[in-house]
């Protein structure tokens, strides 16, 4: 059997293994990508909201503002119920950050994106048509058996980062991963349905109980090339080739469209899940994406999260694989991404709740709460339509330095971000004097930001003391006598005032012992 050696193994050619082997070779480390499939699939919209942070993500490996620039970007967020419009609100495209809130653009798209930039990247050897039968640990390694058509090859890598999607089940089994939860009965109809719809371009509707979906859910976002990729929630037997057939299917798009020409692009039925692994690490596997977790994808937090996985896991491996820190590291992956994944598994299944509610008196405070708000402020805000994806805030990591002057305040309202504490993404802003921004050179190393007053020379020594890691120090972008110390990620580690709580702080972002 042929052995294939490299650093790191990513099983999973998506946008989440696309992105843990960008960001790996990054870092200088080597990687082959593998797939089952025996070619990319480019076809439908499927993941098609991608949020702010995650187009960060993408700009650090080079692809964030050709997606961002090719994606539609939707301002405003329409809600009703049957033919009323219950609110909208606008999302704030003023800010310090180089992307808007959100962009629409197609899973295929940016999957070919993201494949221009890996054959690029002469660290990344990507292999098709490799199924994962047996996976083998040991104390220095892993070894993968793979199928293919050509006959059996193995992989021998020193970490392995599981991205294989929510039909990875095999590899889930291989692991002894438990992945619990629960499905929902009633499916979803997707339609991609290229059209002229004007107004329509930078909007997305969503629509409870319409008259033309009576007792269910429809939502509409625009996507680039004049096309709308519209969800209905359809019975659980729903017969999507009977429907075609029909007629029935035709006269679903046009109560919305109206009698205009249309092309359907790309249509699909899906179900809802919502599971969890119950480890996200595995000795030397981590998992990553659909993998791990599957939520509902009302809220985008599906592919976004996933990114956020395989950021979150890169940089520890660099690190591990650089000898700046030692394996202790690679623990604080499950507890980071776990507990990322369990509020997105709580966000989204009480979305699903209140659009699927599973008994009478769910249905009843449903139908109340819409009546209500036609006129009640209060009652809009308890219309659950999907909270959208955002960062999650490690505030409660054991890499994070608590300061009590800066308490968490908690989940903010929709569409606001938190005020900047430990645990917290640190926002970006443009640099003095430089067409560069903070968030571009956060994710270089540990980055320090000093206020006045600072012995800056003593800063630098106490931290090449704690760690062998890059770091970077920028003068003046703190409080006086402040050090922030921002992990590799973008997040804020601590806020420090002195040489030795920076080199703590230090430590700790590394899992080391004092």
């Amino acid at each position: 059997m042929t052995l294939i050696d490299t650093q790191v193994a990513v099983l999973g050619n998506g946008p989440v293994g696309q992105t843990a082997a960008l960001l790996l070779a990054r870092w200088g480390i080597s990687v082959v990508l593998l797939d089952q499939r025996p070619h990319r699939d480019a076809v439908g919209s499927k993941a098609i909201v991608q949020q702010r942070d995650v187009l960060d993500i993408w700009e650090s490996v080079g692809a964030g503002r050709r997606i961002a620039g090719e994606g539609v970007t939707w301002t405003t967020a329409r809600t009703f119920h049957r033919d009323h419009e219950l609110f909208s609100y606008v999302h704030d495209q003023a800010g310090p950050s180089a992307f808007p809130p959100f962009v629409n653009i197609s899973q295929s798209r940016t999957e070919q994106l993201l494949d221009e930039r890996i054959d690029a990247q002469p660290l990344i050897e990507t292999r098709w048509d490799h199924r994962v039968t047996a996976i083998a640990q040991d104390e220095d390694g892993v070894t993968l058996t793979c199928r293919t058509t050509s006959g059996e090859i193995g992989v021998r890598a020193a970490y392995v980062v599981a991205c294989a999607g929510a039909k990875g089940d095999g590899i889930r089994r291989m692991l002894g991963v438990r992945f619990d939860g629960h499905s929902f009965d009633d499916r979803f109809l997707i339609c991609d349905i290229r059209t002229d719809l004007p107004g329509w371009a930078t909007e997305r509707r969503f629509y409870f109980d319409p008259p033309w979906n009576p007792g269910r859910q429809v939502l509409i976002h625009p996507c680039p090339g004049s096309t709308f990729r519209i969800d209905w929630q359809v019975p659980a037997d729903h017969d999507e080739r009977a429907e075609v057939g029909s007629g029935a299917r035709d006269a679903r798009i046009r109560a919305i469209i109206g009698d205009r020409p249309y092309e359907v692009v790309w249509s699909s039925l899906y179900r809802f899940h919502s599971r969890l692994a119950d480890r996200m690490r595995v000795g030397r596997v981590l998992l990553a994406g659909d993998l791990a977790h599957l939520v509902s994808p009302f809220g985008a937090r599906g592919l976004n999260s996933g990114v956020q996985d395989a950021e979150n896991a890169a940089w520890k491996l660099a690190f591990v694989l650089n000898g700046w820190a030692g394996e202790a590291l690679l623990e604080s992956y499950h507890a980071e991404r776990h507990a990322a994944a369990r509020e997105n598994l709580d966000v989204t299944t009480a979305t699903m709740r209140f659009l699927v509610p599973g008994d009478e008196a769910g249905h009843r405070h449903r139908l109340s709460t819409l009546r209500a708000a036609r006129s009640d402020p209060q009652a809009r805000a308890a219309v659950d339509s999907g909270r959208l994806a955002e960062p999650f805030w490690y505030v409660d990591s054991p890499l994070t330095t608590p300061d009590p002057a800066r308490p968490f305040p908690g989940r903010p309202p929709r569409g606001a971000t938190p005020a900047p504490v430990p645990g917290v993404i640190v926002p970006d802003m443009p640099l003095t004097n430089s067409a560069t921004r903070l968030r571009e050179v956060a994710r270089d190393g540990f980055l320090l930001l000093t206020g006045e007053n600072i012995d800056e020379h003593a800063i630098v020594e106490a931290a090449r003391r704690a760690t062998a890691a890059p770091v970077r120090l920028l003068r003046h972008y703190a409080g006086p006598r402040e050090v922030w110390v921002i992990r590799p990620d973008a997040h804020i580690a601590a806020v420090a005032t002195g040489p030795e709580p920076v080199a703590a702080a230090l430590r700790r972002a590394l899992a080391s012992q004092p």
